[in-house]
């Protein structure tokens, strides 16, 4: 089990964050090799594992790989907005195509990820969808050529 001092959230303790440590490498890990690890009991952990998911400190999901399942395409969109930038991000909160949307400062208010089954549909997305949603003033697009790293272990560190 690594040790880590950092906890920048301040609201896990060591072990907390160790039981995520190893679920981040394996989710489907079982709860007695967990509590190996981290020196609790299998029922422990489980006590442990299920606060953190009711407490919405994570997840546990299956990840896949878009092109393996039917998607072709993923951009990263930015966007430009008048007014209230709340709604907007809400409204892009509900469609299927977008998995990823922040709020930020800088040369963009909103920024959204979308996987699409191909350019067409990104088109499709981009042209009738967002940029029609009231408040929306400009859009970039930065279509993904290539995944170098996806990483989902920073969670604790």
């Amino acid at each position: 089990m690594a040790s880590r001092d950092r906890n920048p959230g301040g609201s896990l303790d060591s072990v907390s964050m160790a039981i995520i440590e190893q679920l981040q490498e394996d989710g489907r890990r079982s709860y007695a090799a967990i509590g190996k690890a981290v020196g609790l009991s299998e029922a422990a952990v489980r006590q442990r594992v299920q606060r953190l998911l009711d407490q919405g400190v994570m997840q546990i999901v299956a990840v896949t790989d878009p092109l393996t399942v039917g998607y072709h395409r993923q951009a990263m969109v930015g966007m430009r907005v008048e007014g209230d930038i709340e709604p907007v991000a809400d409204i892009l909160a509900t469609m299927d195509e977008v998995d990823y949307v922040v709020i930020t400062a800088g040369s963009f208010d909103l920024i959204a990820e979308l996987v699409c089954e191909d350019d067409d549909h990104l088109l499709e997305i981009i042209n009738k969808r967002i940029r029609a949603i009231p408040g929306v003033r400009s859009t970039e697009s930065f279509v993904y050529l290539k995944l170098r790293k996806q990483t989902y272990t920073w969670g604790t560190r």
